[in-house]
């Protein structure tokens, strides 16, 4: 089971940017990583990924205004989101494969 730690979330206003982070305990060059989010009320929702090989994938809301990249050098995923909304509130959620989680990190968006 790795670990994985989340940051960079927080209060930003519509229009504006975030780069959220995921770092995890151990080697993860081998492994599929994303993001998915969950608003209040909703259920929990694909948003990025990318595999070891470097194919992504973005659902239809993230794309144009989201990135995903990876360090595998720091077992680490970053998701930079711009022209944010609204709907966009969330808390982010950092997975590797299929099976773990990080903690979460809010995101909140100020109309």
């Amino acid at each position: 089971q790795v670990q994985l730690t989340e940051s960079g979330g927080g209060l930003v206003q519509t229009g504006g940017s975030l780069r959220l982070s995921c770092t995890a305990s151990r080697d993860t060059s081998d492994s599929i990583m994303g993001w998915f989010r969950q608003a209040p009320g909703k259920e929990r929702e694909f948003v990025a990924g990318i595999s070891y090989s470097g194919t992504i994938h973005y659902a239809d809301s993230a794309k144009g205004r989201f990135t995903i990249s990876r360090d595998n050098a720091k077992n680490t995923v970053y998701l930079e989101m711009n022209d944010l909304t609204p709907e966009d509130t969330a808390v982010y959620y950092c997975k590797v494969n299929s099976t773990d989680w990080g903690q979460g990190t809010q995101v909140t968006v100020s109309s």
